[in-house]
């Protein structure tokens, strides 16, 4: 799904404030409630048996509101509705009722709306009974705070299945979106808080106590680091200027003098580019070029190669640099950020310097072994405490340099690659050359150097470009560029990186929030909660130990085989479609359904690391240096640890054993060359997943996830790579003609929507760019079927109960599970940046966009002819 990137909230949170409110009872009635039971028992009572009687008492007030509100709902539907004698059947009458929208409870109006809208037809009879079960009653509650009945869904889907909780959901002050993926991702956060924070030792057995106590250790220490704040604002920019210190050295070179004002053209210059370089990459920090280790799909996916692509900017995308308020603005961070360095340089005396250096040697020497420190100069000694005699950074020199960094960054931006060739077109990025080519377009990098720093006993002899003409123009742009410009670009992107790791009351910290506050539309000042801060930091740096325990907290093995058995539902009605697809021929349909029987389902958690293995973690994070007063230096040694080991992957054939995401992440992804799609734990949970929902809301929910990521195996990049992961031409000229004709409809209707960019203006969506996505979504359809498929039997079975007080039918429960998952408020600013670099739609055109072409959807709903959501047969882009 690879929504980089959003959350949902648990039905638990949602209904937080239904629950508080019969929670709390006035006094009076709790006391004589108390004393009735005390006078029968003849003892008095104590706090627990108290707790304990409430509790019974709210249970049992809940379950009469409900069952109130259901057996309304039956009178309704028995005196004013139609009356379905099948279940899966639909009259061709519409019946018309009022929806009201309260806005503050059933029984008190303060302001209320109503509309006109078809009115549901009920799958089965109205009198069939409704699970009453505190589960059940939490999702029911949870389904009804998220609509806004005022919305016709026939018009406004997103708006009617989502506009409660858009509601009652406002954005925090620190952040830019928040979503119902965000409220999940925060719900597992704080899970793995509780168990950052527990004294507990999570020990799965004697034969793993060692390495469970290892793993714990470091995970607890990594935390304990973040939250010393005293200690993170003792040492100020400290470690960030440290980085910027040895940036500048490995450029220049230690003995060598340089003129600033030169360019990268003779030998000695271009080792020191390329050491400055490699040490930016092996702490995760971008500059230049980027390096990925992939399968090489144009010959044997699983043989792990080299990937040579352009880097990410200082910028989101290459039209802020065309905005002079945003320019503007990003020039002054950058000045900030260079004065501050600047200034932090001087005040490092000798001892301190020596002292970090120290510590820096302490984590190198732990890696030696298997991370030979060539280019690099040794760590430690005096190195570090060399005078070089560089002019001091004034203001003047400052605003100089921001601006060269500045058209710097721009001249890389404009010879890159547009996102919607990068992300969508693997045939155009697929473009194999032996490294000498590459050193030969980039002489200002020395590649055997670079490639040895990283795998000296593996040395590659092909690289695969994603643009063949990127190498040759950043080399023309280095050679018009002055040394002194390229230091101040990698110190820039250091500080770009790393600054958010200081004490927020440091000028880095401040200079770049800024920076983010007005791309993201953050409120300004504002500070996101520290345990929240840390938590994050702990799982992105180790993400695989932390979901060891998550894990064991929150997925049982009911929820995998439930959510492995709807993915094996949804792959069967794809395969069965097929022959029913006008576009596509019998051939192409045969090995559309060969490649959907090889496509490998991943559900919960990796097996490499080892999720169920404490030494296999314990091994993954063991160059991973903690220590509890140096939070900084931790972050950079867990960046180079997960920089080792992508490295390590070099030459070797696939691990079809590894994942791209850890088990807490709430997000799903197709991986074209291993032709698998992922579904970690994270997003296996309420509202997404419950192994006990009935099949109704479990393949609205997590079965649009699932069918997301299956479609992504035939959408407009997935359809070049057949069963083995290999791109290749595998469907017939006709197919790929018919499939064609309906993605060039599909990026002509996303392009024609727009979102407000905050300044009273409008921006389109890029249809190009977004594309495959759209693809993706439309197998929401794939899931309903899959759920109707097994309908008569879940209905035997009893999975398929009603909830009390849902005046809906099943059919349109699914639609509703479907649209509310992408509930999200947005600043205005932080759509702009999405809009411009996500391959994703915004979630308003991925819920009306997508229903825009699934008749199913309006004929459940009943909706009149040319609807919004019901256009004529031609106007639709139908693929399955």
């Amino acid at each position: 799904m690879a929504d980089s990137r959003e959350a949902r909230p648990s039905t638990d949170e949602e209904t937080a404030p239904l629950l508080q409110d019969v929670d709390h009872p006035d006094g009076e009635g709790r006391r004589s409630t108390h004393s009735s039971f005390a006078a029968v028992v003849q003892e008095p009572l104590t706090p627990l048996t108290k707790v304990l009687l409430v509790i019974a008492l709210v249970f049992l007030l809940l379950s009469s509101i409900f069952i109130g509100l259901f057996a309304g709902a039956q009178h309704k539907l028995n005196t004013g509705g139609g009356r379905n004698e099948a279940p899966t059947t639909t009259i061709s009458s519409i019946v018309t009722t009022t929806a009201t929208d309260t806005r503050i409870s059933t029984s008190t109006s303060v302001s209320t709306s109503t509309i006109a809208i078809p009115g549901p037809l009920p799958t089965s009879p109205p009198e069939e009974g409704s699970c009453l079960t505190p589960e059940c009653i939490m999702l029911s509650s949870s389904i009804l705070s998220s609509l806004d009945t005022s919305q016709d869904p026939c018009e406004n889907f997103y708006d009617f299945a989502t506009g409660g909780w858009i509601k009652s959901h406002p954005i925090p002050s620190d952040r830019g979106a928040f979503s119902h993926f965000d409220a999940l991702a925060l719900e597992n956060r704080l899970l793995i808080q509780q168990i950052l924070e527990s004294q507990v030792s999570y020990v799965g057995s004697a034969l793993t106590a060692t390495y469970d106590e290892q793993i714990l250790k470091k995970l607890r220490g990594l935390y304990a680091s973040c939250l010393n704040e005293d200690r993170v604002r003792e040492l100020g920019s400290g470690p960030l200027a440290s980085v910027a210190r040895r940036v500048r050295k490995l450029l220049r070179g230690k003995t060598t003098t340089v003129d600033p004002a030169s360019v990268v053209d003779s030998e000695s210059q271009a080792k020191g580019l390329t050491a400055a370089v490699a040490y930016l990459h092996s702490r995760g920090i971008g500059g230049l070029f980027s390096i990925d280790i992939e399968g090489d799909a144009g010959d044997d996916p699983n043989f792990m190669t080299i990937w040579f692509s352009q880097p990410d900017l200082g910028l989101p995308s290459k039209e802020y640099y065309e905005e002079e308020s945003i320019t503007e603005l990003y020039q002054s961070v950058l000045e900030r950020l260079l004065l501050t360095l600047a200034d932090e340089e001087e005040n490092l005396d000798v001892s301190t310097i020596q002292e970090h250096a120290a510590s820096d040697f302490v984590v190198h020497e732990d890696r030696l072994r298997v991370w030979p420190p060539w280019p690099w100069p040794p760590w430690g000694g005096d190195e570090d405490g060399d005078q070089d005699n560089q002019e001091p950074m004034s203001p003047e020199k400052a605003r100089k340099l921001a601006k060269h960094i500045i058209k710097f960054e721009k001249a890389i931006a404009n010879v890159s690659l547009d996102l919607d060739i990068l992300l969508q077109d693997p045939i155009a990025t697929y473009n194999p050359v032996p490294v000498t080519n590459l050193t030969a377009a980039l002489p200002q990098i020395d590649f055997p150097a670079y490639f040895t720093t990283f795998t000296p006993r593996n040395y590659p002899s092909n690289v695969i470009l994603t643009s063949p003409s990127y190498p040759g123009s950043l080399s023309i742009i280095l050679n018009e560029t002055s040394l002194e410009t390229l230091e101040a670009y990698l110190v820039t992107r250091a500080g770009l990186k790393l600054a958010p790791l200081l004490s927020s009351e440091t000028e880095a910290w401040k200079a770049v929030r800024s920076l983010e506050e007005q791309l993201k539309g953050l409120k300004k000042g504002a500070v996101s909660d520290r345990v929240e801060f840390c938590t994050t930091q702990v799982e992105e740096a180790m993400g695989f130990a932390a979901g060891r325990y998550f894990v064991n907290e929150t997925f049982s093995g009911d929820s995998r085989e439930k959510g492995t058995n709807i993915i094996k539902d949804i792959i069967e009605a794809f395969k069965s479609s097929l022959s029913n697809l006008e576009w596509m021929d019998k051939k192409s349909a045969i090995a559309a359904a060969g490649k959907a029987d090889a496509i490998r389902v991943k559900v919960g958690f990796p097996l490499s690391p080892d999720t169920n293995d404490a030494r296999s973690i314990a091994i993954y994070y063991n160059r991973v240096s903690i220590h509890d007063d140096t939070f900084f230096d931790n972050m950079l040694s867990a960046s180079a640890n997960n920089v080792y080991l992508t490295w390590q992957k070099l030459g070797k054939q696939r691990d079809p054993e590894t994942w791209e995401m850890f088990p807490s992440t709430v997000n799903a992804y197709f991986n074209p060359p291993a032709n698998e799609i992922v579904f970690p734990a994270g997003i296996l949970q309420p509202p997404f997943f419950s192994h006990a929902w009935p099949g109704y809301i479990s393949y609205g929910a997590f079965g649009q996830v699932a069918s997301h990521e299956l479609t992504h195996a035939f959408d407009s990049a997935g359809r070049l790579y057949n069963q083995n992961g290999k791109l290749e031409e595998w469907w017939t000229n006709a197919t790929s003609e018919g499939f064609q004709s309906r993605q060039d409809c599909i990026i002509k209707q996303y392009s024609s929507y727009t979102i407000d960019d905050g300044k009273g203006g409008k921006i389109h969506v890029n249809g190009n760019l977004t594309s495959g996505e759209n693809i993706g979504d439309t197998g929401v359809i794939q899931s309903y079927r899959a759920w109707k498929a097994q309908y008569d039997a879940g209905l035997k079975g009893g999975t398929e109960y009603l909830l009390p007080g849902l005046n809906y039918t099943r059919e349109q429960l699914f639609f509703i599970s479907f649209g509310r998952a992408w509930a999200q408020n947005i600043k205005p600013e932080s759509a702009v940046a999405r809009v411009r670099t996500d391959p994703h739609s915004p979630n308003r055109y991925r819920v009306d966009g997508t229903l825009y072409n699934v008749p199913e959807f309006a004929k459940v709903f009943n909706c009149p002819v040319n609807a919004k959501l019901n256009p004529p047969q031609d106007k639709r882009c139908l693929f399955w």
